[in-house]
Parts: C-alpha cells; structure tokens; sequence
C-alpha cells in the first residue's frame, strides 16, 4: 500500500495525511505494509515532501513579501535544492487579512536561490505556487544582481506597480553560478505573463487585486517585458509568452529569465521524490487532496499520482475533502474510487476543524471495501 496525497490545505499537512490515513487502514487491516510519501506540486507544502521523502530541510533569513525578515527553508540532498518561493514570498507570509498585490515583492525568493547556491546546490528544483505577489520576477532577479532602474537611476520600487517606471534592466550581474546550475520551473500552472489569461488578470484577485489594480499590474508587467526586450533581446518577449510566464504572480518569467527550463511540478516532484521505486512496491495507491474539482485534473497532484500510476498497471483510490468530480471524470484522471470526508460529515466548517479524526475513519472505509 502506497499513499500519496498532497496536503488538504487548511486541515492537514501532505505528512499528516498519510499518518491519518495509515491509521485509519492499521484500525482494520493491523499488519498491513503502508509506505508514506507525501506529494506535492511545486506548491506551498513542496519542501516539506521533500524533506519527508529524505531532503535535509536547511532554513535561511530572507525578505518577507513586504520587505520584513522571515526565516524560510528549502531542501537539499546530494547537490539537488527543493526551492519553494512561497516558503519566502507566499501568501502564508501576510499578515491575516492583509494584501499587498500592486507592492509585494520576490526579492526573499531570490535570496533563497542564493542561498541554495551557497548550500552547494549544482540543480534547483524550483516550486512556485501560493505568491503573495505580481512582481514578474523582478524582485527575485534584484536580489540575485539584475539591476532594475527608473529615469532617475534609482531601483524600481518593490511590487509589479513600481515597474511602470522601469527604465532600464541590466541581467550581467546576475549571480554567475546561476549559468551552470540546472534550474526547473515546477508549476501547475502554464500561463502566460500578460493579457486575458496572464498573471493579473487570472490570479490577481485571488491577491487583493481590484480591477484597476489588474489594469495596472497587467500594463506594469508588459513594460517590464519590452524593457528587457529592449536590452537582452528577443528572448524576453518569447518567454513573456511562454508557458508558466504567469505562474506565481509571473514569477515564471523571471525564472525563463534565468535559464529554467519549465515542467509540471508534480511531473518533477515525483522523480525527485523517487515515487517510481515506491510505486512498484504497492500493489494499491490513495492519492489525494483537500478538494477533488475540475482544477485536480489540470497538473494537480493526485492527477499527477494516477496518471503514473496507471501507466504502471496500479490501482488508485482517493481522498479528498469535498468531491465536486462526477465518477466518469475521476475514471478517466485513472482514480477508481474518492472517498469525501463529507460522506462522514456533511458540514464542511466541521470537516476542516476536525479532519484528521474523519479522514482516519475514510481510511478504514477504504480498508473494508478494499483490503477485507
């Protein structure tokens, strides 16, 4: 038995899933073989996989989102960094209620690079996911040398808003290492930078963006696209258009910028997890996340987990929060069967205070149907 969630934001850590779910299947089947290896998608929560499936977590002092210190982490294991930029830019680092979508910056997710640099890192798998912020980058490519400059030879203000008045970007001082360090842009997401389905329009509000603010972000963002267009070449424009521009507040476009290569975060978590060797172990996989919606089946990662799991010939069950996908759908992502927590609970508030306790009694659902 094999299980591989993600975490169910808000309840319970990817970690605490698969303790709650191993409980719940020992209650029933109590000499069962269960191997825990908690999945993420290059999301909040990546580090913390990697350091379950063996990473060494290591913590640095970096910029907060609004310029504050916070101690953040990443992973390491032989030469390979997990980075994840929301551990030093994400939402998770506001204040609660508060937004800052036209001034938060990624300058901490560059100093995190640095300092998986300065680690020894020789790759960097780079998860973004969760930002607080619609900087394009700008922040992180400041922290790691570019120099970003208004008329007045001044650095550009903090946040996607300032880099209206960007008038020239120099990338040469960028770290040197950088050049031979393998980068990979882990996503979910395969937006653009700019226009209808780029970083302010489409998730912009979900940061506190007003309309008008998504105007400015949107008109912020393309400037600071042909500024560099202007001073390193044709290459800026191709990756403002590229997939995964717009993933993390454009955060994306600033890793193009640096030579990351881009790839489905769950596609680069579970090689660098090692979910292959585990995978042939099982003879039954449950994968799962908070909430089982048409979103899961666009790079999430229990779609991640049962599509390599059924190219493998296995079985997967799932468990979820709340299930909003018809049975056809989760037939065709290769899962056979969800189990809700709200099948037990149908009052959601009381699903996430008290997930933990019914996500063990799903689990002995699942080991009745299944294992008895």
């Amino acid at each position: 038995m094999l299980v591989a969630a993600d975490k169910f934001k808000g309840s319970l850590t990817a970690v605490e899933v698969a303790e709650r779910v191993t409980a719940g299947l020992r209650r029933v089947v109590p000499d069962l073989v269960v191997e825990a290896l908690p999945v993420a998608d290059g999301g909040d929560g990546t580090v913390a996989a990697a350091v379950a499936a063996g990473f060494e977590r290591r913590e640095v002092r970096v910029t907060g989102p609004l310029g504050d210190p916070v101690t953040a982490a990443f992973a390491l294991r032989d030469g390979t960094a997990v980075v994840e930029m929301a551990e030093a830019s994400g939402l998770q680092r506001l204040p609660e209620g508060v937004f800052a979508p036209l001034t938060a910056s990624t300058y901490g997710s560059g100093e995190l690079l640095r300092a998986a640099l300065d680690a020894g890192a020789r790759s960097i798998v780079f998860g973004v996911g969760g930002s607080a912020t619609t900087d394009g980058g700008a922040g992180m490519l400041s922290a790691l040398g570019a120099r970003l400059l208004t008329a007045g030879g001044e650095p550009v203000t903090p946040g996607g808003a300032g880099l209206a008045e960007l008038a020239s970007a120099d990338l040469s001082g960028l770290d040197p290492r950088l050049a031979s360090a393998g980068i990979v842009l882990a996503s979910d997401v395969d937006n653009p930078l700019t226009g209808p389905k780029g970083a302010p329009a489409v998730y912009g509000p979900q940061k506190g963006a007003s309309p008008e603010d998504v105007e400015t972000l949107d008109a912020a963002l393309a400037h600071f696209a042909k500024v560099l267009e202007e001073t390193s070449g044709a290459r800026a424009a191709e990756y403002a258009a590229s997939p995964g521009a717009g993933a993390a507040g454009g955060i994306g476009f600033g890793a193009l910028l640096l030579g990351a290569g881009f790839r489905p975060g769950i596609e680069v978590m579970l090689e660098v997890l090692g979910f292959a060797p585990a995978l042939e172990r099982a003879d039954l996989v449950i994968t799962g996340e908070g909430s089982l919606d048409e979103q899961t089946l666009h790079g999430k990662a229990p779609a991640g987990v049962a599509t390599a799991a059924r190219a493998a010939g296995k079985e997967v069950i799932a468990v979820c929060g709340r299930l909003a996908l018809p049975p056809e759908a989760l037939g065709r992502a290769g899962i056979r069967w969800a189990y809700a927590l709200t099948d037990l609970e149908p009052d959601v508030a009381t699903c996430i205070a008290e997930a933990g306790p019914i996500l063990e009694r799903t689990a002995e659902r699942i080991a009745r149907d299944f294992l008895s």
